[in-house]
């Protein structure tokens, strides 16, 4: 089956943003969407069915299918209410968009645990609620999708987001596993890192970088990655203004000691260490 035509998608954080245009392209090319979004302000606080009613509104009144979902990615039992509406309404669920994400930013001298966790529990650990609540159906039917929303800010790091940067490296992480441990049952797991204007990055960059940036030229990546033709997995891109392009780590060839090494001898291989002049695509030292 071409594309992602009749695959049962959800989408976390469709309400309005990326979100809202990945749930309105994936509809168009076919599939059966999950709208979820608890309706919530950009900091977490609050809940609300006006903004996921209003995309399946906008999909259905294009001859597309969708159900909305308003439940928080942030439980367990949240997660799970949200791929239970996808089977109960179409049978199954094929792939996980999980786009959800609040912002409590500040210095890493005035961040509290609060806002720490809070954004932990959206981004990482709703990440993988969500994707652990589909893992079953994905290995039963031999078949599945999970793309994440990474960030630059997790990627090469951002002035006041540790909390946010550190979820969204950690989705890296958990996708570079998922890769792995799905590989034998058809289940991809990819990450993108949009550059997008959002109500997230509405007050982060001068107005005419925002005009550039577009959130409808991140869905058809994430499209992409939902579709059976994609054959890539524990890849990473970044995506927005009309640029998508990889971000990969790399391993160079280091140095060797035959014997454990003093602060001093260490120093003084330190260059050969860093020297990435020999870098090459860096894959796991135990696998």
């Amino acid at each position: 089956m071409p594309g992602v035509t009749d695959r049962v998608i959800v989408v976390t954080g469709a309400g309005g943003g990326l979100g809202r245009e990945y749930a309105l392209l994936l509809a168009r090319e076919g599939a059966l969407v999950v709208v979820n979004d608890l309706g919530g302000a950009r900091d977490g606080s609050g809940a609300g069915h006006s903004m996921a009613d209003a995309v399946v509104q906008e999909i259905r009144d294009a001859g597309g299918i969708a159900i909305a979902n308003y439940d928080s990615i942030a439980t367990e039992e949240g997660a799970a209410a949200l791929i239970k509406t996808a089977v109960d309404e179409f049978g199954t669920v094929h792939g996980v968009v999980n786009n959800a994400g609040i912002l409590r930013d500040g210095s890493f001298a005035k961040m509290t645990a609060d806002n720490w966790e809070s954004v932990q529990r959206v981004h990482l650990w709703g990440g993988y609620f969500v994707s652990r609540a589909a893992w079953p159906y994905f290995r039963e039917q031999n078949h599945g999708r999970v793309v994440v929303a990474t960030s630059t800010s997790g990627i090469f790091g951002n002035f006041g987001q540790v909390n946010y940067g550190a979820a969204k490296l950690g989705l890296v992480g958990m996708i570079n596993t998922l890769a792995i441990e799905g590989a034998r049952n058809n289940i991809l797991a990819n990450a993108v890192a949009p550059l997008a204007a959002t109500r997230m990055t509405s007050d982060i960059a001068p107005q005419e970088v925002l005009d550039a940036m577009p959130p409808a030229h991140v869905a058809g990546v994430v499209g992409y990655l939902m579709s059976d033709e994609c054959a890539d997995t524990a890849t990473v891109v970044v995506a927005g203004a009309g640029r998508v392009y990889r971000v990969a780590q790399f391993q160079n060839k280091g140095a060797v000691f035959v014997t454990p090494p003093s602060i001093d001898e260490v120093a003084a291989q330190w260059d050969r260490i860093t020297d990435l002049s020999s870098a090459e695509l860096g894959a796991n030292p135990l696998g």
